[in-house]
């Protein structure tokens, strides 16, 4: 979640986006997942985190004296790290929106939201005992959901959702790459 006005390259990238049509977060994560580096800190780019905080403040450019273009108000949120500068964090959220935040907000605990870019869509997303098809169905979320990743094995990652635990498609999640394997 998120509350701010739109800066001008904000309102840029809107307009570019609305020019060229639907706008599908999840090609755009898949190649920058191919692209990873190493960034500054030692540490792969992009990756995912979550924040820390309920009050984060998203600015335009890395330090103080930028100005705020958001302010996240939900602790735990996934964001994705995308650049690093000194002790500053380029992020993008689930949306799209960009930017920097100091790295003292940012935990590398990880958290998940279940498929954000269908929430237009009324179609619950299953969760199931095992990490296969066709395995017991223990619940259904809705898209957007937020939820605790536990681990991922490449194609099904282990979440908890209000407790609750099971298995989710990985393409489904905003908050693991396709592909990523992630141990407890």
């Amino acid at each position: 979640m998120r509350k701010g006005g739109v800066s001008a390259s904000l309102l840029a990238l809107a307009t570019f986006i609305a020019a060229v049509g639907t706008f599908n977060l999840t090609p755009v994560t898949i190649a920058l997942a191919q692209e990873t580096r190493v960034g500054p800190s030692g540490l792969p780019l992009p990756r995912f985190v979550s924040l820390k905080s309920g009050r984060v403040n998203a600015r335009v450019g890395p330090g103080l004296n930028y100005a705020i273009s958001w302010l996240y108000i939900k602790a735990g949120l996934p964001v994705e790290i995308i650049q690093e500068f000194d002790n500053w964090r380029k992020i993008r959220d689930s949306e799209g929106a960009v930017g920097w935040v100091n790295q003292s907000l940012l935990s590398g605990r990880r958290t998940i939201l279940a498929a954000p870019w269908e929430k237009d869509k009324e179609q619950l997303i299953p969760v199931y005992s095992q990490p296969q098809d066709g395995a017991r169905l223990i619940a259904q979320v809705e898209p957007g959901a937020f939820g605790q990743l536990q681990q991922c094995n490449g194609t099904w990652c282990q979440i908890s959702f209000n407790g609750r635990e099971g298995w989710m498609d990985q393409t489904r999640l905003w908050g693991a790459y396709p592909g990523e394997k992630i141990e407890e």
